[in-house]
Order: structure tokens, then C-alpha cells, then sequence
């Protein structure tokens, strides 16, 4: 039978917090979450996360922005990387910012996206070239900010 570990001092929350911490970044929601499904009452490990955050420890900021640049870096658009951080709870003003900041040059992305998967170019039948679209906006593309058809 599994047991859930019982994270019931402000110590035990705060190690095992830092713990996931230390594997990768998370939005405060997101730990907050595994903190909870871990046997921390919410409001312990409100207080404590709220201490990490003070420190500087936890950083929904630096979660986006290191989130954004993986996803992108996997093709991933930002109208998908938009919805997937909002379900991770980071605010949508952050989540604006950090997609609409000048390095990132979501056309160009797309277009390599475009590019590795239809390496043909654009379709001319209508029905494989919905079928494109469809894969680029799976991906959080606009297909009409691509550029890409005079690419193709």
C-alpha cells in the first residue's frame, strides 16, 4: 500500500519544495499543487512558499521565461505556450510579457517548425495544405503571420 509522505512541519515543506526546485523551475501554483499532493496542509505551504519567493527562490518570471524558451525550442508557438501556462497558473499579464518580449521571433519559429515537418514546402492541394494549417496551429502557430507560403 503507498503512503503519502506527511509534510507537516514548515521544515519538511520547505526541503522537499526545494527539492523540485532543483530539478527545474516551477510557477508558484504548480509547486504549490505537488506541495499539497505531497501532505501539506495549503495554507503551510502558502507561508512557505511565499518565504521562497521572498528570497528569490521561486520565481513565476523566471518559470515563464525559462518555459517559453524550452517549449520554443521544440516548435511550440505562442498561442499554444500562452494556454499551457495559463494551466499552470501564471498570470496572463506575465505570460504577455514574456511572449511579446523583441527576441522572440515567433514568424521565424513557425517557420522552422514548417520547415522540419514539411520540408516539401507548402502544399498545392487544398486538402494537404489545410492539413499544414492544422498541424501549425496544433503547435500555437497563426498560419497568416508565417510568411511561409511565399517561402513555398
Amino acid at each position: 500500500m503507498f503512503r503519502r509522505s506527511q509534510l507537516d512541519t514548515p521544515q519538511a515543506i520547505r526541503r522537499s519544495a526545494m527539492d523540485l526546485l532543483a530539478r527545474r523551475e516551477h510557477s508558484y501554483n504548480e509547486l504549490l499543487r505537488k506541495l499539497v499532493l505531497r501532505g501539506a496542509t495549503n495554507d503551510a505551504a502558502d507561508i512557505e512558499l511565499g518565504k521562497l519567493q521572498d528570497e528569490g527562490l521561486l520565481s513565476d518570471a523566471r518559470f515563464c521565461e525559462a518555459y517559453v524558451y524550452a517549449r520554443s525550442q521544440r516548435g511550440i508557438g505562442p498561442m499554444r505556450l500562452r494556454e499551457e501556462l495559463r494551466q499552470k497558473g501564471v498570470a496572463s499579464t506575465l505570460v504577455e510579457q514574456v511572449l511579446s518580449e523583441p527576441h522572440w521571433d515567433w514568424p521565424a519559429l513557425g517557420a522552422q517548425a514548417f520547415a522540419k515537418r514539411f520540408p516539401e514546402g507548402v502544399a498545392v492541394e487544398l486538402k494537404e495544405r489545410a492539413r499544414q494549417q492544422r498541424f501549425m496551429q496544433y503547435r500555437g502557430f497563426d498560419w497568416h503571420e508565417l510568411d511561409i507560403d511565399a517561402a513555398g
